[in-house]
């Protein structure tokens, strides 16, 4: 009898992807087309926000070894010039069979409201809140996500604002890492209409070159991603899986097959990753999906399903 191949078919919420792969919130720009013929399934692009913003001057992202740092600064357009752009890029992944995810931000309660009504006409698939971008304190002041009630008033705004722009999507929230009651805020971000949640965003930190004697990004601190994060995110996973049961994306420092099966054990419905393709591209991806693969054939393990939560035991 031949050997079952292992089914890599992902639910997340109502949604269902080909592979549980998803690539995190980043300007991909033009690598999007080409990173969605990996086979993963579904893609991220950067945060729109409200306004057009350049974002930090260069230099925004460093990799120092254990993983990035970035101060991108939310870069966008702004939400109404990204609205073409962003149903062109959705109709092209939809033929390699992906879903598109909309990520969107703003700087008030209310502005999470309009941009979400105009996002809406995209048709997102999936729509992803950020609410914890750790880079842009000097601008916007501390992330809603650093407390219960902005963090339930922002989720809220920008739930009321799909729906009244006539979206269906589901929505997830982006949860912050560097909180001390993660579990709280996370509840009062279910309660005000999440239907998923992404976890984690990048940690604050910062490097600084003993050479110059000056931090490496122009913002001086910027978010760590990469493997130093994968730690902290499992963590995360497996404590909001475990009490909450709602489907949640597991992303930061997945860089092989095993830390996605990892993230899924924890409990995560998908994987999140973005610094494998930033540094190998569409192959690296590819790669994490043939070892995710070889793994699980090699522990006959023929759907995610049967280890999705294992850690929990």
């Amino acid at each position: 009898m031949p050997d079952i191949l292992p089914d890599l078919t992902t639910h997340l919420g109502p949604l269902t992807l080909q592979s549980p792969l998803v690539l995190a919130a980043s300007p991909w720009g033009q690598d999007a087309t080409n990173l969605a013929q990996a086979g993963i399934g579904a893609l991220t692009m950067n945060s729109i926000g409200p306004d057009p913003r350049t974002g930090h001057p260069e230099p925004t992202l460093h990799d120092w070894g254990a993983g990035l740092i970035n101060a991108v600064g939310l870069a966008n357009p702004g939400a109404a010039a990204a609205v073409e752009g962003l149903s062109a890029l959705k109709a092209q992944l939809k033929q390699h069979g992906m879903v598109l995810v909309v990520s969107f931000f703003a700087d008030t309660v209310d502005r999470y409201y309009e941009v979400g009504k105009t996002l809406a006409a995209v048709e997102p698939e999936l729509a992803e809140v950020n609410i914890s971008c750790p880079n842009v304190e000097d601008s916007f002041g501390m992330p809603f996500a650093t407390a219960c009630a902005t963090g339930a008033a922002a989720t809220r705004a920008a739930k009321a604002g799909l729906i009244d722009g006539g979206a269906t999507c589901p929505m997830s929230v982006k949860l912050a890492p560097n909180v001390p009651n993660l579990l709280d805020i996370a509840h009062d971000v279910l309660d005000a209409g999440a239907d998923l949640l992404t976890v984690s965003n990048t940690m604050p930190g910062m490097v600084i070159d003993v050479e110059t004697r000056h931090p490496v990004l122009s913002n001086r601190s910027g978010g760590i991603s990469g493997a130093a994060l994968r730690p902290v995110a499992v963590k995360m996973v497996y404590d909001l899986t475990r009490t909450f049961g709602v489907p949640v994306i597991g992303t930061g420092g997945v860089l092989r097959g095993v830390d996605a099966v990892e993230m899924i054990l924890a409990g995560a419905s998908a994987v999140g990753l973005a610094t494998v393709a930033h540094r190998h591209g569409a192959a690296g991806l590819r790669r994490v999906l043939a070892e995710l693969d070889d793994w699980m054939s090699t522990h006959g393990v023929t759907t995610l399903q049967e280890i999705r939560g294992a850690a929990h035991g």
